[in-house]
């Protein structure tokens, strides 16, 4: 790829008009136009925001303007508690099992791949007989040897209609072969498998498509945890429920350095040799940098989306390191000094006011662009381009900007074509793209909360004092109306003890106090976040039950199941979709994965019903302990649907068929040891030990067990007076 330096012109930089430095290109200037009218679309979400952001911070915003009698500036955070407790909902539900909320499932009915394959014994027997001739005979056909290969006739060549050997619809010559195991058939291939069901309890069997779907929801999974995306996923659920909207943006290719330390040969040193690996990513963007298309109302309406990035002289340096970034063009943006444009939202978030002036010079402002530009545009940015498309088609391409000056500019590489960023709203606004949190639900009643919490402290500052009524008249001049004990006050007329009255204030504060409640109340309906759920105290009237606080618990969920249901929609499918194809397009190594899946994303509906799942799992083994019904159920999968039920993998805690048969003969030769060594001796029956000549139980002949035990006797001689059984019966005469 071509540098930024390679296509601007190259004259020195002293020897440059100044007003020639000033000009840029025409997709710089594009991007920042379309830039500045997001910023300003989006005027009124940012003073909602701020407005949200100083509710959970407890201090009132710039358009609140206090009366000079009042003196109580005190504001109640009611609202931070109710922020807490949303989050706290969600994170206890999605990471309750402290795990990533993603689930990968086979369809119902999978194509590509079996849904289940079972081992045929009697497939060869079945494969060798497809040549014994029919009813009509064969002429052709020896015993022993079957048809003859080199003289075949063009009918059993060709078949015939009805004969089951009908092409599948878009069959072609390489796809022609059978392959129901999908990404499974080179594990597979020494086993003799035949697609369906086993037609019986006892054979083994497999389900292809539920181990391609498992496997690649452990393999997405691991990738998530090792980037920390639980952490990211977090941290946007905060944002969300603080103002109302979550962005994650991933999968991208980063490049992960494995430490490895190999053996050297020089004694005991071994020696450093790290290993770079491509892993996807995720990250979280805040909703402050974030500038979507302003006629978008969710992201797959969005032709654009820029992402402001402020980054530090060392962040900046380190983009170089990065794939397609031109060094070239960030050496000479260092060169030409810092420059970051603060915003007026940073300004009013830095509630402690810094005495150290001009503490943003050190930043560069990156603008991130991720949309569609004219291929005219890219061409002139050095992007390469096939010459067949026109320059008046629209590419999709990924622009990294600093300054006014290109750093980055690639085709977007994700194929299927895509944004990599995933939005998601606490409360959907149908007709915006930001959605509503919880400090604007409650905005009104945190704002009337502190109203009344105000005139209740300015009323006891009043009523909690006596007031004074003084007669001037009545008292002597030149006195100070201080008071305090054994104040004495000179009267020069009057009648004693009128000159001053002591008054009491009304106290109104239990009013005020009552409208408070009242308004907390109306701030748990507006929220649909009661008190109790967040640890209220005073549970009165049904709620002392343990029945009744679990309804009232369970009705309170209501509100934050719609939340994970658009975190479902929104966030966790479109992510494990993109997780798929970034596996797909970039995974290096080998993949059997492949098969008919379908990410699903089921947040609290799959835990609720993982839970009963397990339970009615548990409940259907003890029913199956009944010797008629046992015969008639695959124990084994039903222990491995258990173990996922619990979050288990069955893999690392059952065994294998062989491995069960082993255990189970060894467990049951347990039993019998014990059995025997409990039994006491029978005076003239041998010991375990003493028939046979010393030979051990376990060595016995079937036909001579070394138990001690006989059908006829304690040994292997018949009692007197006893005969020896021989499996036949006589008839009387």
């Amino acid at each position: 790829m071509a540098t930024y330096d390679q296509i601007r012109p190259t004259s020195d930089m002293s020897e440059t008009d100044p007003k020639e430095e000033l000009k840029i290109s025409a997709l710089v200037a594009n991007i920042n136009s379309k830039f500045y009218q997001c910023e300003a679309t989006r005027e009124d979400d940012e003073d909602r925001w701020l407005q949200a952001y100083h509710n959970y911070r407890g201090r009132y915003y710039k358009n609140v303007a206090f009366r000079d009698h009042e003196k109580s500036r005190v504001f109640v955070k009611v609202t931070k508690t109710k922020v807490l407790a949303a989050y706290g909902q969600l994170i206890d539900v999605l990471f309750g099992a402290n795990k990533f909320p993603l689930t990968i499932q086979e369809t119902r009915v999978p194509e590509g791949i079996a849904e289940y394959a079972h081992l045929n014994p009697l497939k060869e027997q079945m494969d060798s007989s497809q040549n014994v001739p029919g009813v009509e005979g064969n002429m052709d056909y020896i015993p022993g040897q079957g048809l003859p290969t080199d003289d075949m006739s063009p009918s059993s060549v060709l078949g015939f209609p009805g004969d089951g050997r009908d092409l599948p619809k878009g069959a072609t010559f390489n796809n022609l072969e059978d392959n129901f195991l999908g990404g499974l058939k080179e594990e597979y291939e020494e086993a003799d498998l035949t697609e369906g069901p086993a037609p019986s309890p006892e054979m083994p069997q497999i389900k292809p498509a539920q181990i391609a779907a498992r496997r690649l929801q452990k393999l997405i999974l691991d990738q998530i945890e090792e980037s920390n995306g639980s952490i990211q996923l977090r941290n946007a659920i905060f944002e969300s429920c603080l103002l109302g909207t979550g962005i994650i943006k991933g999968p991208f290719t980063y490049n992960k350095t494995l430490h490895k330390y190999v053996e050297s040969g020089n004694g005991s040193a071994r020696e450093y040799k790290p290993e770079i690996v491509k892993v996807p990513k995720v990250e979280f963007v805040s909703i402050w940098d974030f500038y979507p298309d302003p006629n978008a109302r969710s992201m797959d309406e969005c032709e654009y989306v820029i992402q402001r990035h402020r980054l530090n002289r060392h962040q900046f340096l380190d983009l170089a390191n990065r794939p397609f970034f031109s060094k070239e063009a960030i050496e000479e943006c260092i060169k030409m000094g810092a420059k970051y444009n603060k915003k007026s939202w940073e300004t009013d978030i830095d509630l402690e006011k810094s005495t150290y002036p001009d503490i943003e010079n050190n930043r560069f402002e990156v603008l991130e662009y991720w949309g569609t530009i004219d291929a005219m545009s890219a061409r002139e940015e050095g992007l390469d381009i096939d010459e067949d498309i026109e320059d008046s088609t629209e590419v999709q391409v990924n622009v990294w900007m600093v300054n006014g000056k290109v750093i980055r500019i690639v085709e977007n590489p994700f194929k299927p074509f895509r944004t990599p960023y995933q939005s998601f709203v606490y409360e959907k606004n149908p007709y915006t793209f930001f959605g509503i949190g919880v400090p604007e639900n409650m905005d009104d009643a945190q704002q009337i909360m502190n109203g009344h919490a105000r005139m209740a402290i300015d009323n006891l500052a009043l009523a909690g004092n006596l007031v004074f009524d003084v007669d001037e008249s009545a008292l002597a001049s030149n006195q100070t109306m201080e008071v305090f004990p054994g104040k004495i006050f000179k009267r020069q007329s009057g009648v004693p003890g009128q000159s001053i009255y002591g008054l009491k204030f009304p106290n109104t504060a239990v009013e005020n106090m009552q409208m408070f409640d009242k308004f907390r109340q109306l701030a748990d309906e507006s929220t649909g976040l009661p008190s109790y759920s967040h640890g209220q105290t005073g549970v009165q009237s049904m709620t002392r039950t343990a029945s009744g606080m679990s309804m009232l618990m369970g009705a309170a969920s209501l509100n934050i199941k719609t939340v994970i249901k658009n975190i479902d929609d929104q966030l966790i499918k479109p992510l494990g979709e993109a997780m798929y194809q970034w596996n797909m397009q970039f995974y290096e190594g080998e993949l059997p994965i492949q098969g008919d899946l379908e990410i699903r994303a089921t947040g609290s509906s799959s835990l609720m019903k993982k839970e009963v799942r397990s339970q009615r799992l548990t409940m259907f083994l003890q029913t199956v302990q009944n010797p008629a019904i046992a015969p008639f159920v695959r124990m084994s999968e039903v222990i491995k649907e258990l173990a996922h039920s619990l979050d288990l993998d069955p893999e690392e805690i059952m065994n294998t068929k062989d491995e069960a048969e082993i255990y189970a003969k060894i467990i049951g030769q347990q039993n019998v040891n014990k059995g025997t060594s409990q039994q006491a001796p029978i005076p003239g029956q041998l010991g375990p030990m003493e028939n046979n000549g010393g030979v051990p139980a376990e060595t016995a002949e079937p036909n001579n067990p070394g138990n001690g035990e006989s059908p006829i006797g304690p040994g292997n001689t018949p009692m007197p007076g006893e005969m020896e059984f021989t499996g036949q019966v006589e008839e009387p005469a």
